[in-house]
């Protein structure tokens, strides 16, 4: 009578173990994404006014708030996908801005369908502070339409789906494993 490997199960059973411990971190961060959202929801209902984030380490806190830039020069103008207010494909219009710390900061200044770079030489404005973190302005700049403004309900949540997937992973590798015993013991 053949006996069950001992290495071979138990390089099995330690990495479905693993397995089953990514499933439950996926649920722990679902917890964590869902507060997140709900509070960069919270701060984009509110509309209060923030100062820009200086730090990374703030960053977090200050996405989805409002806030203002006084853009003393701007620089390195550059067109990206994106879409307007009205949900619309075109060009988002970025530029780097500089303050008068001589920080630079990413802003959107708006929406057109033409790749055209237009002309705006900085000033004191107000917008959505967007992951990257990028200032979207509103209202828009240099003559452009409205940029889609920031939605925290674009950040994926798939927490859950991973989870199940890790529990799915080592449901399968236990079927795996015991087939293949099965049929090694039969033989």
């Amino acid at each position: 009578m053949k006996r069950i490997p001992i290495v071979p199960t138990l390089l099995v059973l330690v990495a479905v173990g693993y397995m089953i411990h990514l499933g439950f971190w996926q649920l722990e961060r679902l917890g964590e994404k869902e507060a997140m959202l709900a509070r960069y929801a919270a701060a984009q209902a509110s509309g209060d006014e923030v100062h820009w984030p200086e730090a990374a380490s703030t960053t977090q806190l200050a996405l989805y708030h409002r806030s203002r830039l006084d853009c003393r020069a701007a620089e390195s103008p550059t067109t990206l996908s994106g879409r307007n207010a009205k949900g619309e494909a075109g060009l988002a219009h970025f530029v780097t801005c500089i303050d008068a710390e001589g920080a630079k900061r990413q802003v959107v200044l708006g929406w057109s369908r033409d790749p055209s770079t237009p002309t705006w030489t900085g000033g004191v404005f107000t917008g959505w502070i967007a992951p990257g973190p990028r200032l979207v302005a509103d209202p828009p700049q240099a003559g452009l339409e409205a940029n889609a403004k920031p939605d925290p309900k674009d950040i994926p949540n798939n927490h859950l789906a991973y989870a199940v997937q890790w529990f799915l992973f080592a449901g399968v590798a236990l079927v795996i494993y015991a087939l293949a015993l099965r049929k090694r013991l039969r033989e």
